[in-house]
């Protein structure tokens, strides 16, 4: 197993909660983001709420491996799990009776990762 070189305490057990959880459950999902954090921060998921609008349907559950940005308008509620939250974009989610949740929150509350779409 390959040495973390992670300096963020919160992105390091987040990785090693994720490929717990993978392997209890039996989920790739969890193993999938696991990967995609350990690589480096440059290459996290920056997504817009436009992106969302543009790619979920009412009542959704998205998870985004990067921040949510708070450029665009949501017309529909979604559940959004993501690493960062900008200021707006949670205003923006909220506004549409929407959720926005940490990536460790969805883990808890779905741990079989069904119907969770992937936006990067």
């Amino acid at each position: 197993m390959k040495a973390l070189k992670k300096t963020n305490p919160r992105i390091t057990k987040l990785i090693f909660d994720l490929k717990a959880q993978s392997r209890e459950q039996k989920v790739s999902l969890w193993r999938d983001i696991a990967e995609r954090l350990e690589k480096p921060a440059r290459n996290y998921a920056a997504v817009n709420v436009s992106k969302i609008n543009r790619h979920t349907k009412e009542n959704e559950v998205v998870l985004v491996p990067g921040k949510v940005l708070g450029t665009g308008k949501l017309d529909h509620p979604v559940t959004v799990a993501a690493l960062n939250f900008s200021v707006a974009a949670e205003d923006i989610i909220n506004t549409a009776n929407g959720k926005c949740m940490t990536i460790e929150q969805l883990m808890q509350a779905n741990p079989a990762g069904k119907g969770v779409r992937i936006i990067k």
